[in-house]
């Protein structure tokens, strides 16, 4: 069955769409992430236009941020402080990102620029995940436990008055 969708001006299987969304949604549930850093790329190979796969994944990421933290919190893993400031940046990051988005649509370039960030933000944490594997791996053979991982806070962090 095709549904046409008006905005990316084109038809899709709605079957294929339905698996795309349960697909990502068992992996959010899986790993508690919100799950845009998939369905974006996934909608922009399907075919869609980078611009509406952005903007339309984030319905789906809402939903399964929603549903995942509802879980934590009814289980007690909810650090609210930590919470508040992620969403404070989100909302900061969400308007800085909603101007550049307009700005580089006006000049005609948006496309091109959400494929070469896609790009370069999977190919960056590909290459971090990589990294540990790599790191757990070599300590495995050696019979020793993974290394920890070091932490790292800004100067400005240990300034902050919540902590």
């Amino acid at each position: 069955m095709d549904l046409y969708l008006p905005i990316a001006e084109m038809s899709v299987n709605a079957l294929v769409i339905i698996l795309l969304g349960a697909g990502v949604g068992f992996l959010s549930g899986m790993f508690g992430v919100g799950g845009g850093f998939l369905t974006t790329p996934l909608l922009i190979f399907y075919g869609i236009p980078p611009a509406v796969a952005v903007a339309s994944s984030a319905t789906q990421i809402t939903g399964s941020s929603v549903s995942g933290a509802l879980a934590y919190w009814e289980r007690g893993q909810v650090d609210v402080k930590m919470g508040g400031v992620l969403v404070a940046g989100g909302v900061v990051g969400a308007g800085l990102g909603q101007v550049i988005f307009r700005l580089l649509q006006d000049v005609g370039q948006i496309d091109i620029v959400i494929s070469l960030v896609y790009v370069l933000f999977l190919a960056v944490i590909g290459g971090l995940m990589l990294r540990d594997a790599a790191a757990a791996l070599l300590a495995a053979r050696a019979g020793q436990p993974p290394p920890p991982r070091p932490r790292r806070h800004l100067p400005w962090v240990a300034a902050l008055p919540w902590r």
